[in-house]
């Protein structure tokens, strides 16, 4: 009996510091979980899937409408190379909005990370925040503004494309459609020209009638007007998460300086509070010097 004794005592003990173990693994999950910006995390998984669908959408459509051309509107080289320039400028200028907001999108999460931790500890009066740090929030602030106004209006130029194409594609319904009452189909054409995309002397510059048809069921049409589309929901997406980005920024600066604030307040409170004690000793010495 007593052999067993010493033995249920070590068992007691390992369960013991076994439920130790799991319950500070669980404390530390629980402050890793708390120190996490599920706000600024959001948005930029928002952000990283906004530009991932206009980059690599409007990447492709840019080059299927460039073969559609080629091929359907434009088959003199000459009358387009203008038109090849620009998309191969739009194309490399995706290229540096994909890299630049990867980046930046990785600073903000960053910088959430910072905020969030900095505030917690600026409430358990473990840290202060430095003007920098404010200044850094600021910076951000602003410069994620400028780039909301800029994709702003990339988002209203990738509407350009799905208007042009939805017009072509409806033209084509419309001919197909059983009810439409078309004596002649070669008159309904869809004149590129006059959009500017090629010049006026382009060859042939329009299709009509069954061409056009056969151009809407061509795989270089649906796929750019799809991918379009699908790049427009992407600009849509990104600016909605940049939007996300400023909210928090504000709230994040917001915070900081209030912590400040605070803090100026309670550094003033605690000299005071040492001036009256010091003020209350120096009194109860005279007295007791007075006494005696």
């Amino acid at each position: 009996m007593d052999g067993t004794k010493p033995a249920m005592e070590s068992n007691a003990e390992e369960t013991q510091e076994e439920g130790q173990e799991s319950k500070g693994c669980f404390e530390c999950c629980i402050k890793c979980l708390g120190g996490v910006p599920y706000a600024s995390l959001v948005a930029t998984i928002l952000c990283f899937s906004g530009v991932a669908l206009f980059c690599g959408c409007g990447h492709v459509a840019l080059t299927g409408t460039l073969t559609m051309l080629e091929n359907h509107f434009s088959r003199v080289t000459t009358d387009h190379a203008t038109l090849t320039l620009v998309i191969q400028i739009f194309q490399y200028i995706i290229y540096g909005i994909a890299s630049f907001f990867f980046v930046y999108a990785i600073l903000l999460l960053a910088e959430g990370f910072y905020t969030t931790s900095a505030i917690k500890k600026e409430l358990q009066s473990d840290f202060k925040t430095t003007a920098c740090g404010r200044c850094i929030t600021a910076f951000f602030m602003f410069l994620t503004y400028i780039l909301f106004l800029a994709f702003l209006a990339i988002f209203g130029f990738t509407a350009i494309p799905v208007f042009l194409f939805f017009n072509m594609w409806s033209t084509c319904a419309a001919m197909r459609s059983p009810d439409a009452n078309i004596t002649a189909s070669d008159s309904i054409c869809v004149d590129v020209r006059q959009y500017g995309i090629i010049p006026w002397n382009a060859s042939p510059g329009k299709a009509c009638g069954a061409t056009l048809g056969d151009i809407c069921n061509t795989s270089e049409f649906y796929l750019s007007y799809h991918l379009y589309i699908v790049a427009l929901a992407g600009a849509g997406a990104t600016v909605i998460a940049l939007i996300h980005y400023l909210m928090i920024l504000a709230a994040n600066w917001a915070y900081l300086k209030s912590a400040v604030s605070t803090h100026e307040y309670q550094d003033i409170k605690t000299k005071d509070d040492q001036d009256l004690e010091a003020e209350a000793r120096s009194k109860e010495g005279q007295n007791s010097s007075s006494y005696s």
